[in-house]
């Protein structure tokens, strides 16, 4: 397999990422590979925290000689465009983008393209399956079946239960609701009009928030008519863990979906109590082998099956 830089055009961006391939013969699988939510570059990391999980998705693909292409959002890396101003939308469209850059390609056999998300690449994931039949599936890492200003406010809930003793006691004294502070905050948001706002002293994407608290998967996920693969950690609490079980439910589709014992939202095994404070020691962890070669061998049966389909 190598590594080659490939870029395609999405509105008014240029985005630019990394096409692992082979020297086969003729037009094979591809897996496009999407990261989650924040300027996120092709390899699953931000300025704030590295987590390489499509860097890890895409070397594991890789060794079971799956082709896969993954690129910087916009704003990010190699890739044009701003950021602070791109909405969910946007990154909706660049991903239906980079769709079609693979299928124009001479080495990719169109009919075999699969779409792997984690996080935000889950809701976008679960939106390109929706409207494009012609995918040969989608797995759906920490995907979600929730409307966005909900599972933001559930997330609130989860993080302020998972802060430190101490932490919640001098909240407590100081009369600090974490709950009650994000819910202000998704106010300010829902009332905001521009791409940025200033919202407790931080310049925002509200664009993007705004865009994503309206957005409701559930119509999207009961449209799906390619198989699905749904995989989502225990221990997630940026993503309701039950949602994987409604995602079964909503799709019609062959849809294998799971809960995955002890995993969390960063894709890895955490034995104490899930935290938002433990990202950082998680994230020098490789993610989980399991989650990998579950997700290997489902795209590999995937790919197969798609190419049995075409040819029968």
């Amino acid at each position: 397999m190598r590594n080659i830089h490939l870029s395609f055009s999405s509105g008014p961006a240029n985005l630019a990422g990394t096409l692992v391939t082979d020297e086969q013969a003729g037009p094979g699988p591809a897996v496009l590979l999407l990261s989650g939510s924040g300027p996120i570059d092709r390899d699953s990391n931000s300025e704030q925290l590295s987590i390489g999980v499509m860097e890890q998705v895409a070397g594991h693909l890789a060794l079971h000689g799956l082709a896969s292409f993954r690129y910087d959002k916009r704003g990010v890396g190699e890739s044009g465009g701003d950021f602070m101003s791109s909405g969910l939308h946007d990154n909706i469209d660049d991903a239906a983008a980079a769709i079609e850059t693979l299928r124009a390609r001479a080495d990719v056999d169109p009919e075999r393209i699969i779409v792997v998300g984690h996080s935000e690449g889950a809701v976008i994931a679960t939106e390109l399956a929706a409207a494009d039949p012609g995918l040969a599936g989608v797995v759906l890492l920490a995907g979600t079946a929730t409307l966005g200003a909900d599972l933001l406010r559930w997330q609130a809930v989860q993080v302020s239960a998972s802060q430190a003793r101490p932490v919640r006691l001098l909240s407590r004294v100081l009369r600090r609701d974490v709950v009650r502070t994000q819910c202000k905050r998704l106010e300010q948001i829902e009332e905001s009009t521009g791409d940025t706002a200033r919202i407790h002293r931080v310049e925002m994407n509200v664009k993007w928030l705004r865009e994503f608290m309206a957005h409701d998967p559930a119509p999207s996920l009961e449209s799906i008519r390619v198989p699905v693969l749904a995989l989502t950690g225990s221990k997630d609490i940026q993503v309701d863990p039950d949602d994987v079980r409604r995602i079964g439910q909503l799709v019609p589709a062959d849809c294998s979906a799971r809960i995955v014992d002890g995993l969390t939202h960063l894709l890895r095994t955490e034995a104490g109590p899930p935290s938002l404070r433990a990202y950082d020691e998680q994230a020098k962890r490789p993610v989980d082998a399991g989650l990998l070669a579950t997700v290997t061998r489902w795209a590999r049966q995937r790919a197969t099956q798609a190419s049995s389909e075409t040819t029968s």
